[in-house]
């Protein structure tokens, strides 16, 4: 019996399997085929030869513990109807199992990058993207609520994680984590794909809001103004990419005071008093910044806390102002020291939290001063 080696390379060039995993897995699906025949060996193994096709049957008996105790070549006299589609169940499982194996191994070093897929099912949360060669899952968690999935569409995703299963490698994607925005920028500017400029911090609300902060190591290269693109066009990319996303681009600084006033951005910051004990950095704007610095629904200072690892109050020049004056009028009261320690039956206890704040803006200020 012979078989077709040219149908073999075929497979090879269709299925992207090599030619001798081919081959090993029609072996073995003959063997487990010519065992299922009726007073056959109880065991076997069939070689192919690579040039010609030729077919060989090794009939086996082996001992209670498996060993082979001898081996003969057998030519059963049919290698039937029955027999070739046994034989052709298994190859194809075979092979069905080697390119699920070829699918994980390309795609399970792929975990931090983006794939380009065509969405094929959107139903109760279940979005699946076609990959070409695979199907990626991008599951309800990881999707953007304001995101509209249209079966058909084409979109860029995170690959967060390759799992092995039974039914081949699932692979879990995600529109919402903030290194897509990451990968985007890196698709899109030249200077982060090459390493001039570094993403050092990114905070993100998916579908609302995006902070990145970036630093340069060439002098001459503008981080942000590489990040932005001439009129804008590189962050204009992302931007819709991401559905209209808003995204705050950043100079990074390793002075956690300029850090954090710049990512409040594009609010104005005064002061910001820093407090190492509990992690607040107190800033200070212009009366009329307020509003634009806390943002909608506090989301400006909620991802520049998040983007800076600093926990931000922020008052407007007014308010500090009173709080200062309240300060310096309760300690003209004796009802403070110049610390802002309560004074023992030194009168009411209401500027308690304006002492402390003082307490703590002295503190500041004479860290600052000591540098």
């Amino acid at each position: 019996m012979n078989v077709d080696i040219e149908a073999l390379r075929s497979i090879e060039r269709e299925k992207g399997i090599s030619f001798d995993t081919v081959v090993d897995a029609l072996e073995g699906a003959l063997a487990s085929a010519y065992k299922r025949q009726s007073g056959q060996a109880e065991e076997a193994r069939v070689i192919i030869d690579r040039d010609s096709g030729e077919v060989t049957v090794l009939a086996q008996e082996l001992d209670d513990d498996g060993n082979v105790l001898r081996e003969w070549v057998d030519e059963p006299s049919d290698f039937g109807r029955i027999v070739a589609q046994t034989a052709k169940q298994v190859l194809m499982q075979r092979l069905r199992e080697a390119e699920r194996e070829l699918t994980y191994g390309e795609y399970s070093g792929k975990e931090g990058d983006l794939v380009t897929g065509k969405l094929q099912i959107h139903d109760r949360g279940l979005t699946v993207l076609d990959l070409g060669n695979a199907e990626a899952v991008l599951p309800y968690a990881e999707q953007v609520p304001s995101e509209d999935y249209v079966h058909g569409t084409r979109l860029r995703a995170y690959i967060v994680e390759v799992r092995r299963s039974i039914k081949g490698p699932q692979i879990i994607c995600s529109r919402s984590h903030p290194n897509l925005v990451r990968e985007l920028f890196k698709l899109e500017v030249p200077e982060i794909a090459d390493g001039t400029v570094e993403i050092k911090a990114i905070a993100r609300e998916a579908g609302h809001r995006t902070k990145i902060a970036v630093t340069s190591s060439d002098a001459a290269v503008d981080p942000v103004g590489a990040c932005v693109g001439a009129r804008g066009t590189r962050v204009r990319a992302i931007v819709t990419e991401l559905d209209e996303e808003k995204i705050d681009i950043i100079t990074w600084s390793d002075e956690p005071a300029e850090f954090v006033a710049n990512a409040l951005s594009p609010a104005k910051v005064q002061e910001v008093y820093l407090y190492d004990d509990d992690g607040t950095a107190l800033v200070v704007v212009p009366d009329y910044q307020l509003s634009l610095a806390i943002g909608r629904e506090g989301q400006n200072a909620r991802l520049a806390a998040r983007l800076t690892s600093w926990r931000i109050d922020i008052k407007s020049e007014t308010q500090f102002a009173d709080e200062q004056a309240a300060f310096q009028a309760a300690f003209e009261r004796g009802e403070i020291d110049e610390y802002g320690n309560p004074i023992a039956d030194g009168g009411p206890t209401g500027v308690a939290d304006v002492a402390a704040h003082q307490r703590r803006v002295s503190a500041a200020g004479d860290e600052a001063s000591k540098e």
